[in-house]
């Protein structure tokens, strides 16, 4: 098999997915590379011997040699650069979120369609094990027809990672209801089979905005910005980034189409890292503890009583059989893409789930920082929703 030749926008943290799809002799091979901060750019020429590294993102688009993109950039650059992929005709994966705005989403999805380009956005949840686990576990009916949905992201590594760089300003991201919530907001509508109508939100810049360690403008991040111990308490961080003007913790309410009602809370200084989901069903309960290999999701639904530690059933959330980041979920996000690149047919990431998590996303952070006003979530053209819809079919091309 011919190695798909792929051109990578953006090596920063999610660089990681450049490097696992590139498998020379193997169906892919990383060939270009555009950054615009020369460390970025040493570190790709590195990774990737003999691969054209540029801080021109054209360079990279416009190569004949190109076959696919992979968009890893900051999210506020999203909308402009895969359309630029898309009106090149070459398939593109959108790192998540889609993009920080609904517009920006929409022209995205449009462009998609009016050139007839694969677009694939990776939301790299929808392989974890944890949440294929639960999602099985519901489609079992489990805990019968599913009524109401509780999530809880305790974000312990917040300070190092979303408050030291671009992540921290409204300009790039809209918001971290919006940035670090996709995630959560996907995952949510999939267990519970439908789209977010309503959403009321209310939040808080509460430990990281007193914080007066900051960098100067132009100043790089500190070499010691991330550790795997964490710099903890929160109040001990340094070299914050030098715009702070996102919440650190927030909490949304949602009402789905279909009528379920649900809750997201995320915090940024907490001591530890990990989701929480509880999954309340007419006939039951199923909840996970932990969210990756180690851990499981148990289930209560046999009886009632008052608290009881031990479910009636527990299931062992499955290692990744292959390793990566995300519980194993990188390397799988990125086989689904290559094939998806190649020939097509359905996948399981979803574009129009991606915009729908960034609309609930953005009329969230609209509520939260009116009061908590409540806000209707704008629908998808339903032409577009059904061109996208044609296109999950095992037989679309």
């Amino acid at each position: 098999m011919t190695d798909i030749r792929i051109g990578v926008l953006g090596y920063g943290l999610r660089g990681s997915l450049a490097r696992t799809a590139h498998r020379p002799g193997r169906g892919a091979a990383v060939t270009a590379v555009a950054d615009p901060d020369p460390r970025a750019r040493a570190a790709a020429t590195a990774a990737f011997p003999g691969a054209r590294v540029t801080a021109d993102h054209l360079t990279v688009i416009e190569d004949p040699g190109t076959d696919a993109v992979l968009v890893l950039t900051p999210d506020h650059t999203h909308a402009d650069l895969a359309c630029q992929v898309l009106r090149a005709r070459k398939p593109v994966f959108v790192e998540k979120p889609l993009d920080i705005s609904v517009a920006g989403c929409d022209t995205i999805l449009r462009t998609a369609r009016e050139t007839g380009t694969r677009l694939y956005v990776g939301h790299n949840m929808r392989h974890m094990p944890v949440v294929r686990l639960m999602r099985e576990l519901i489609e079992r009916g489990t805990v019968g027809r599913v009524r109401t949905i509780w999530v809880r992201h305790f974000v312990g590594y917040g300070g190092d990672w979303y408050f030291k760089d671009w992540h921290a300003e409204r300009r790039h991201t809209t918001g971290l209801l919006l940035q670090k919530a996709a995630h959560d907001i996907d995952v949510l509508h999939w267990l519970a089979g439908s789209y977010t109508r309503d959403v009321q939100a209310m939040g808080d810049l509460m430990v990281y905005g007193e914080n007066p360690h900051r960098r100067a403008h132009g100043e790089p991040k500190h070499e010691d910005w991330y550790t795997e111990d964490g710099h903890w308490p929160p109040h001990t961080q340094r070299g914050l980034n030098p715009v702070i003007d996102v919440e650190d913790v927030s909490l949304l309410n949602l009402r789905l189409a279909n009528g379920v009602l649900a809750a997201y809370q995320q915090c940024h200084f907490t001591p530890d890292y990990w989701r929480n989901y509880t999954v309340i069903g007419d006939a039951g309960r199923l909840e996970n503890f932990g969210d990756g290999p180690g851990g499981e999701v148990r289930v209560w639904n046999s009886r009632r009583s008052g608290y009881r530690a031990a479910p009636d059933a527990s299931h062992a959330i499955a290692a990744p059989s292959g390793g990566g980041e995300h519980g194993g979920a990188d390397p799988l996000l990125i086989d689904e893409f290559l094939r998806f690149a190649r020939h097509g047919g359905p996948t399981d990431t979803s574009p129009v789930a991606a915009r729908m998590a960034v609309a609930a996303g953005c009329l969230a952070t609209e509520s939260l920082r009116d009061g908590g006003t409540p806000r209707r979530v704008p629908p998808l053209d339903p032409g577009l929703a059904a061109y996208f819809e044609q296109g999950r079919r095992p037989d679309a091309g």
